[in-house]
């Protein structure tokens, strides 16, 4: 059986999508340590550029993670506004309490 050992990480093209694929990332980035830069130049320089990926990929998701608890309190009044449940007075109230950072 031919490809597939990433789950074919090499046609992920969104972040989404190389979210899902964090572990295979870490996998690729062994592989390639594992490899003789003798052998296979450059084998080092893409093992690096693959953990710098989870690196930032880590980052990104800590740092939307943060984003999500601070504004999901105004989606919540914004979507309950829309929906009837809720009046603008409160989405007010709730964007105050986010510039208060409260």
């Amino acid at each position: 059986m031919s490809g597939g050992s990433y789950n074919y990480l090499y046609s992920s093209f969104d972040l989404e999508d190389m979210l899902a694929k964090r572990r295979d990332l870490e996998m690729m980035a062994e592989r390639l340590e594992g490899l003789s830069e003798i052998e296979f130049p450059g084998s080092t320089a893409a093992a690096v550029m693959t953990r710098d990926l989870l690196l930032k990929l880590k980052m990104w998701d800590t740092h939307a993670t943060a984003h999500v608890a601070l504004l999901k309190d105004v989606w919540h009044d914004v979507e309950w506004w829309d929906s009837g449940d809720y009046g603008a007075d409160q989405v007010k109230a709730g964007l105050e309490k986010l510039l208060k950072g409260e």
